[in-house]
């Protein structure tokens, strides 16, 4: 029986290569259906066009790989330059074309994914070809796929633990298009005495990682020229968190919050939005003491509700911590929620909003809230539409006291008129009176709020002192629908279904035009 041979050096540099080469891929893939789901919203149907694209391409690469006889070192030091070029610029590129082309966003995207998918399934082929001169083929496959997996599981960890948070989208595309452009360069030294033309291949090596490092120190350039594009006001914040994009701008207006690209509220106005929000629902209630606010990470809610001296204690449950930390301790944004979020009365929870209703209160604490504000995004996705369903609203209803209220902001009646009103069927559905009403507010136009309780609502007499937008004559005027805007049949969104994020995209997708 025939010794096996150790692998030789080369052998080992190109198994590493391996696992390299798997990270990179899988960056650029997640990269791509990262940021289509905050274009384009619904995250399911992003992720699973752009993944399911990327691994139609991986296909026709690795089929295609067949017509690579000669020269194989050189067709896979080319190969992996293409990849660290096309696939490190991919996210800066997608960043770009929706701010100054958004028309061309989807031909970028779904050509730029085709494109490193087939260059990323030309890699592994080549590179088992290679091997091949020092491998037995039985421990060829196992060693090459091991390495591959073992590089997409690093990634699949790091990507929206680590590297979105510490880089952004646009630094991590472009330092894993370094680290492919890392292993063309290696790639040139161990096949050195193989290549024709080697000071041509050295040359393309050189300028492909000086761009990548230059469009890498001049990132955050990149993403502001893009943003301020998108927005046309400065940014005087931006940061992407493992959960959202976060942009603060400021204006003639003022300060303006968007996530992911939507705007969150705009200071001139967003009185208005949280008068109507807060106030029906903690007015009515009488004299509130335990208040709980889902979302609302900037504060503007809780603000409003510290109005009331009744009030002992405030939880606010906010999934992403980085939006807390942002508005208590930003000197200008803390301005706007009042320095709420330094209250002694707030206690801020950073987790999911279902989970923390489902979770047994701590010792000591009944769980039970006499209002509970309900300030999340609108639908855009899956994650969030799940905080829209019948099971949460269940959930919701569990934590209200006898006397409580909840309120929920519920998009726009008028431009999204199903999707409000299959909000309020679902409230209904989850054993709970829904009283909607709506308001004006500029930023937003008609916007609309529903009141979920185990007891009727009622009018309340009076509200607090020095309220810039309702007072007790104009209060009753929020709760008249007119014909536009009266209640139409729908559909309960469930957990199972998820109807909601279907509406509200068909809704709105005719206004933006997407």
């Amino acid at each position: 029986m025939a010794e096996a041979r150790a692998p030789s050096p080369v052998a080992v540099s190109l198994l590493a290569s391996v696992f390299v080469v798997a990270a990179c891929g899988l960056v650029y893939e997640l990269s791509a259906a990262a940021l289509s789901s905050y274009v384009l919203g619904d995250s399911v149907l992003q992720f699973s066009t752009v993944i399911g694209a990327y691994l139609f391409a991986m296909g026709v690469g690795s089929w295609l790989s067949r017509y690579f006889e000669r020269q194989l070192p050189a067709h896979f030091l080319r190969i992996e330059l293409l990849v660290a070029l096309v696939g490190g610029c991919l996210p800066a590129m997608l960043f770009l074309a929706n701010a100054y082309v958004p028309g061309a966003f989807r031909l970028l995207l779904y050509g730029g994914v085709l494109v490193v998918g087939t260059l990323v399934g030309l890699e592994i082929p080549l590179v088992m070809r290679i091997l091949r001169r020092d491998i037995q083929l039985k421990d060829l496959v196992s060693q090459v796929l091991t390495f591959d997996y073992l590089g997409a599981l690093a990634v699949s960890v790091a990507f929206p633990l680590v590297l979105v948070p510490q880089l952004g989208m646009v630094r991590t595309g472009l330092l894993f298009g370094l680290m492919n452009g890392a292993v063309g360069l290696w790639a040139l030294w161990l096949f050195r005495h193989e290549l024709r033309r080697f000071g041509a291949h050295a040359m393309a090596c050189v300028l492909t990682l000086a761009a990548l490092a230059g469009a890498f120190v001049g990132a955050e350039r990149i993403s502001s020229l893009a943003e301020d594009k998108l927005y046309q006001e400065r940014i005087v914040f931006a940061a992407s968190s493992p959960y959202q994009r976060i942009a603060v701008t400021r204006g003639n207006a003022g300060h303006r919050l968007f996530l992911n690209g939507n705007l969150q509220f705009a200071e001139r106005d967003e009185y208005r939005y949280h008068e109507a929000l807060v106030h029906p629902a903690m007015a009515a209630q009488g004299a509130p003491r335990r208040v709980a606010v889902l979302g609302g990470g900037d504060g503007m809610a809780v603000r409003e509700i510290l109005k009331y001296p009744s009030v002992e204690q405030v939880t606010l449950v906010e999934l992403d911590p980085n939006m807390t930390a942002l508005f208590r301790d930003h000197a200008q944004l803390a301005v706007l929620n009042g320095h709420s979020l330094r209250s002694p009365k707030l206690r801020i929870v950073n987790t999911d909003a279902f989970q923390w209703l489902q979770q047994l209160p701590p010792a000591g604490d009944d769980g039970f809230y006499d209002v509970i504000v309900v300030d999340f995004p609108d639908p855009t996705n899956f994650a969030i539409g799940k905080l829209y369903t019948q099971s949460f609203y269940a959930l919701l209803g569990q934590r209200l006291s006898a006397s409580g209220y909840a309120v929920v902001q519920t998009t726009s009646p008028l431009v999204a008129r199903r999707s409000f009103w299959t909000v309020v069927q679902t409230i209904e559905a989850a054993g709970l009176t829904a009283t909607p009403y709506h308001a004006h507010v500029p930023s937003f136009g008609e916007w609309g709020y529903v009141i979920a309780s185990r007891r009727p609502w009622r009018m309340p007499t009076a509200l607090p002192e020095g309220l810039r937008f309702l007072s007790p004559e104009t209060l009753p005027l929020l709760f008249d629908f007119p014909r536009d805007m009266a209640r139409v049949p729908a559909e309960v969104n469930r957990l199972s279904n998820q109807v909601l994020v279907h509406t509200y995209e068909q809704e709105w997708g005719k206004v933006s035009g997407h």
